[in-house]
């Protein structure tokens, strides 16, 4: 029998494979993006529209709808059948349609007031061009919504693989329309890119869910449905603190609109290559941990804290040599991927800054996804309400403190440290409410990984000082060199831990024995 730990591995593997290919043609629409626009006004300007539409995914596909939906659904369908969590999937299509429309207008309306409240530094021509691109994107929002409810469907019914691998689909179908539509275009091909995406990644989930016998086709509500009413009274305070956590990147854009031109695009490149180990490990670990924790009852909470303390663990493990790596070789990466074209070298080295500092931030962002998981499978929106308002307020204040002596430099640290102190204190919260230590650094477990970790920034400093990058390599040099440098830095990792007797490498090898017997 498979262990619960080696299970939320095998799942989140299935969704790591799925979102790898996502993951990298994201990587890759940057790329194009930085290529054809640069770090420019311009694009700060699509940039802060994009960031008001893109609101709409971190809030439903990441978050409230999957705190709210998932554990009410997973125990429909266990304890009631399929029929009933098929009604209740189907009405609430038809609520989040409603909402979701009724937001779209609002936004069509209001987009000149997000614009000022999102870049205040904005003006004339570029304050003109936001709100145009913020009106011309806010219906991404009804795409996500069904695409995040699909999800949550799919998920509960242990399919990872299509959710994890939609969004490829869609940078796919924006990276082959910009090439198409930008050089005619020019920056108006990015919203119509991102549009026709979002488009993608709803229809493939909406047709998976109904391939699965749960077709999400709007049926009247039942308001006196208990389990629609408590998902609904879920959703609204979920969304109401994650609402609060995107005033992160609304402090970034905000503060940088009056720093220098490109400011907020270089923050965007660093961002995204964050993204990349962010959604490919992090997200996906997540997820899988949710209907895992929702399933476990109220009076489990010695079973509960320890669920989540392994799950911050194996998180752990997987992020933290991703950190000594990404923070080492910063600058050679942001050479690799975006210095051609209009991207120039203040670019460069801007870029490769900021996503040094963001990567110290990892570990943070990494637990406090998995810890704000467990308060909602807790179904504590109060408690998660503090976590966020304590990130934001900490993000705030580093922003304005630091901002002054590193520019954009110092918003990338802010956002680093306002993380990891969010996720400290929700682990504290979360452990306060279960009455159960989440003993996550013990001195032995923090030995094994420490090493593993010495040993590994060992073996890239040396790898570098003998070897070191060279900007003016071939393309293909200039790739072996970033691909040689991740992969042994990745071995020594992989070999040091397993050999230091990392348990999480038992939970890896469990996971891959069930896959090998039911194959």
């Amino acid at each position: 029998m498979i262990s619960p730990l080696s299970k939320m591995v095998r799942h989140a593997m299935r969704m790591m494979v799925g979102t790898f290919a996502s993951r990298v043609l994201g990587l890759l629409r940057e790329i194009i993006t930085a290529a054809l626009f640069g770090a420019t006004r311009q694009l700060d300007a699509f940039l802060v529209a994009y960031t008001l539409a893109n609101l709409s995914r971190q809030l439903l596909a990441e978050g409230a709808l999957s705190a709210a939906f998932v554990p009410v659904f997973s125990r429909v369908m266990a304890e009631e059948g399929r029929e009933k969590a098929s009604r209740l999937a189907r009405q609430m299509t038809t609520v989040l349609l409603l909402a979701g429309g009724a937001t779209v207008l609002i936004g069509l309306w209001g987009a000149p007031l997000l614009v000022r409240i999102m870049a205040p530094g904005f003006s004339g021509e570029d304050a003109r061009l936001a709100v145009i691109l913020t009106r011309f994107m806010f219906p991404f929002l009804l795409l996500v919504s069904v695409a995040a409810l699909a999800m949550g469907v799919l998920n509960t019914m242990d399919s990872y693989f299509i959710p994890a691998v939609a969004p490829a689909l869609s940078n796919l179908l924006y990276i082959a329309l910009l090439a198409i539509l930008a050089p005619r275009m020019g920056i108006w091909a990015l919203p119509a890119a991102v549009l026709a995406g979002g488009a993608a990644q709803m229809l493939l989930q909406w047709w998976r869910a109904g391939a699965l016998g749960m077709p999400l086709v709007p049926a009247r509500p039942d308001w006196g449905n208990p389990e629609l009413r408590k998902v609904i009274c879920l959703f609204f305070p979920y969304m109401a603190g994650l609402s609060l956590n995107q005033v992160n990147p609304v402090i970034s854009r905000m503060v940088g609109s009056f720093l220098e031109g490109g400011t907020i695009s270089v923050l965007s490149y660093a961002d995204r290559v964050i993204q990349l180990p962010l959604g490919l490990f992090v997200i996906a670990i997540s997820q899988a941990v949710l209907p895992m924790l929702s399933r476990l009852g109220s009076d489990e909470t010695a079973g509960f804290a320890l669920m989540v303390r392994d799950a911050l663990r194996f998180t752990l493990f997987v992020i933290l040599p991703v950190v000594v790596g990404m923070t080492l070789l910063a600058r050679p990466m942001v050479h690799v991927l975006f210095v051609r074209g209009a991207f120039n070298d203040w670019a460069w080295e801007a870029t490769s800054r900021a996503l040094a500092l963001y990567a110290l931030g990892l570990p943070g962002m990494a637990c406090s996804t998995v810890v704000m998981r467990g308060l909602y499978a807790r179904r504590l929106p109060r408690e998660a309400l503090k976590v966020t308002g304590f990130t934001v307020l900490l993000n705030l204040v580093f922003s304005i403190l630091l901002v002054r002596y590193f520019s954009y430099a110092g918003l990338a640290l802010a956002s680093s440290l306002a993380f990891t102190g969010g996720a400290l204190m929700g682990a504290w919260r979360l452990s306060r409410h279960l009455g159960e230590p989440i003993k996550v650094l013990t001195a032995g477990w923090m030995l094994s990984h420490g090493t593993s970790l010495a040993i590994m920034l060992a073996a890239i400093l040396a790898g570098t000082f003998f070897l070191p990058y060279n900007p003016g390599f071939a393309l293909w040099g200039k790739l072996a060199w970033v691909f040689a440098s991740v992969m042994a830095g990745a071995v020594v990792y992989g070999v040091t831990s397993w050999k230091m007797g990392c348990p999480e490498w038992k939970w890896v090898f469990g996971a891959l024995e069930k896959e090998e017997r039911t194959s």
